[in-house]
């Protein structure tokens, strides 16, 4: 048996296969960069809709992924053979770690690729040996462990359980955006179209947000580059060359209606000056929304 990490990804299986490909290979590289950013020794193989990561740190390397712009889910697996003999010996050897006759458990199985048997005979076979080993009994509906099969070709995947994803798109697979970061919880609102694979570039207007900035950079694994705007003085009309300069496409800001400040004048003012589409994602959310979001997403407020 072989130690692995599935991981698994969404949008990025529906595009075209040229545009697939591409974003595949950026999503790829920011899955590399973080982990030797974190010194972790891994390595990489790639089938269709799934990479699999092989390293000796997975507990560390899981946690890094689950914050990598474009990955849905991900799972610490058991490899086998797709032989049903291999795959009924490693799902007994499993199971007997934690599997007792007072417990249920139930048997979830997918398959890619052709075989003598259907994903249902799998459950059924490997149900039946894993009743006679242990005398559990199988709930389909609310069982006390689940144990998920996935198979591809020849071989077979075990696991226990599918960790949550950031999803969206990979970073750096769509346009660049300016963000204006005047306080932290700007930073939030940036995090919405970082999720959408967008580039960055952060307007900090404040001295004081920088150690919020490289905390968040680094927590995200994102590489943004930053422009400091420290004079107040005709500050729309900075921000718009700057914004012009950088040849952003679109402009970001963390205002909110929830703001004890009506923010609105000042987004007028700004959309004036700009030729290019004003998005505020936080617009519509309470404090209370606001806090909570920047809370797991590691944003100080």
């Amino acid at each position: 048996m072989d130690h692995e990490i599935i991981i698994r990804y969404g949008e990025i299986s529906l595009k075209s296969p040229y545009v697939r490909k591409y974003f595949e290979s950026i999503l790829l590289q920011n899955i590399k960069r973080a982990l030797e950013i974190e010194k972790i020794s891994s390595s990489i193989r790639t089938e269709r809709g799934r990479i699999f990561l092989t390293t000796n740190e997975t507990r560390k390397a899981t946690e890094i992924l689950s914050r990598i712009f474009g990955i849905v889910s991900l799972s610490t697996a058991v490899r086998t053979t797709s032989l049903m003999h291999d795959m009924s010996k490693t799902a007994q050897q499993l199971m007997l770690k934690n599997l007792t006759k007072e417990k249920s458990f139930a048997i979830r199985v997918t398959r890619v690729g052709t075989h003598l048997f259907s994903s249902q005979d799998v459950a059924v076979q490997i149900g039946h040996d894993i009743v006679s080993a242990t005398h559990a009994s199988v709930d389909l509906h609310k069982p006390d462990i689940e144990l998920f099969i996935e198979i591809r070709d020849k071989n077979a995947f075990f696991f226990a359980e599918k960790i949550r994803g950031t999803g969206g798109l990979p970073s750096g697979t769509q346009g660049t955006l300016g963000a204006l970061i005047d306080r932290p919880v700007s930073l939030l609102a940036a995090w919405y179209l970082l999720r959408r694979g967008c580039k960055m570039v952060l307007i900090n207007l404040n001295k004081s947000n920088d150690q919020a900035i490289s905390s968040f950079l680094k927590h995200w694994y994102i590489d943004a580059e930053i422009v400091e705007i420290n004079q107040q003085t005709q500050l729309i009309q900075r921000i718009s060359s700057t914004v012009l300069e950088k040849k952003c496409q679109a402009f970001v800001t963390g205002h909110s209606l929830s703001d004890n400040q009506n923010p609105l004048p000042f987004l007028m003012n700004l959309k004036k000056t700009m030729a290019i589409p004003l998005l505020s994602p936080l617009i519509a959310m309470t404090e209370e929304e606001i806090k909570h979001n920047c809370e797991i997403k590691g944003i100080p407020l």
